[in-house]
């Protein structure tokens, strides 16, 4: 192990991984400490959308009440399940404050720089680095089966459109199906995004550990973090399972984890785990083509060249580890709902993940209050793998002390 080392990451997901390549990038010595294997948390099994088009927020006017009746069901797309947790309901009452018109535009301009951003980055990693994830600019399609809901979602579409630039094109009846030939023509439309782009999780993280290991970072994996120790408004070293280790500077991206280094940080993370899951399986021969989100579901759909995803949902059921076969039939319903031919598996692989979830729906990038050191980098929901590239470049500026390419102002822990 290097003698001194100028920074530590703490978590090897998405995040993780982009901001050790941009702090080796600016010359640092680097390690990234681990507490499972490299990507196997919540950036393994997402379904892989880079994806501009969600600069706008779940907190919406409206969406309060549009889910409460459903949100008790645990066959609904929402779940909370019902239980004493302070911390949870307290979440769900500020997650209801910022539903309002001017909370949202403020959540959905520091989304959208940050988004774009990363596209942008993105694409300059894949054109300097011989990488291949998998990456196809298809766009994204939203999907309807209702024209009330369809007509709906245009009002968040026109938004987009006039508020970031975002293109949205719109596929009714016919149309939608001359698009994706793979859905039913009885649906009653579709909002495509064809500026958004996927990949494959799981080949990123594989093709980030190689650029990692090339620029000299040092990998350890298998030991968890347990506490900073800090002097004088800076942390000094880290409490792990593997002893204590030492840097100048040191990176929180332990997603849904990071609440449990709050009180040591002198900060408040009001991040819940919203608990997702996903099935994948083989392409099927007649199957879809294009990425989509099947709306009244909420359910996402991933087709790759090596295979397909389905996935999404929440559950806000706490650091529950189990496989909730309901979620994974909700799939399967919905899947049968949408497509001439629902796809049948076989099932390679059931997964789980806890989405970092913030009230506000922005994320928390920035230095801690009292150990200004550490910087975290958290909170970034259902955006992560989007967000990977604009987090990593943003935490090494941060870290070196250079112009920031982005406005960090939204993103600091001192807004809560």
């Amino acid at each position: 192990m290097p003698d001194t080392l100028d920074a530590i990451v703490v978590g090897g997901g998405a995040i993780g991984c982009g901001s050790a390549y941009y702090l080796a990038k600016q010359g640092l010595k680097v390690r990234v400490v681990e507490a499972d294997q490299i990507g196997a948390a919540c950036s393994h099994g997402n379904c892989g959308y880079i994806c501009p088009s969600h600069a706008m927020p779940l907190t919406a006017p409206g969406a309060v009440a549009k889910t409460i009746g459903s949100a008790f069901n645990p066959d609904a797309a929402l779940y909370i399940k019902p239980r004493l947790d302070p911390g949870l309901w307290s979440w769900l009452a500020k997650f209801a404050g910022r539903c309002r018109t001017g909370p949202m535009m403020q959540a959905a301009v520091a989304r959208n720089a940050l988004l774009a951003s990363s596209m942008t980055l993105y694409r300059e990693l894949l054109a300097s680095e011989p990488i291949d994830v998998e990456w196809d600019d298809r766009g994204l399609l939203f999907v309807f089966k209702s024209v009330k809901e369809f007509d709906e979602y245009g009002h968040s579409v026109e938004i987009a459109k006039r508020e970031f630039g975002v293109r949205f094109d719109a596929y009714e009846g016919e149309r939608l199906t001359e698009l994706e030939p793979a859905l039913k023509p009885e649906l009653a439309g579709g909002w495509h995004c064809p500026t958004d782009a996927h990949l494959r999780p799981d080949r990123l993280i594989s093709a980030m550990r190689g650029l990692l290991t090339d620029l000299g970072v040092e990998l350890v994996e298998g030991v968890r973090v347990e506490r900073f120790h800090g002097a004088q408004g800076e942390a000094t070293s880290l409490d792990t399972s593997a002893g204590a280790m030492q840097a100048k500077t040191f990176v929180l991206t332990i997603g849904a984890e990071a609440p449990h280094f709050a009180a040591q940080l002198g900060c408040k993370l009001p991040i819940q785990p919203g608990k997702g899951y996903s099935i994948t399986m083989p392409r099927q021969d007649n199957g879809p083509v294009t990425p989509m989100i099947l709306e009244e579901s909420h359910v996402a759909v991933t087709p790759w060249a090596s295979g397909l995803r389905i996935g999404s949902t929440m559950e806000f059921v706490g650091y529950d580890r189990s496989i909730n076969q309901r979620r994974i039939e909700l799939f399967k319903r919905a899947a049968a709902e949408h497509f001439v031919e629902a796809p049948i598996g076989p099932v390679q692989e059931e997964w789980f993940g806890w989405r970092p979830m913030t009230y506000d729906e922005i994320p928390c990038i920035g230095p801690a209050p009292k150990l200004r050191n550490v910087i975290v980098a958290a909170g970034h929901g259902m955006i992560g793998m989007s967000t990977m590239t604009g987090t990593g470049k943003l935490v090494s500026e941060l870290a070196t002390g250079t112009t920031p390419h982005i406005d960090p102002a939204p993103y600091s822990l001192e807004r809560f």
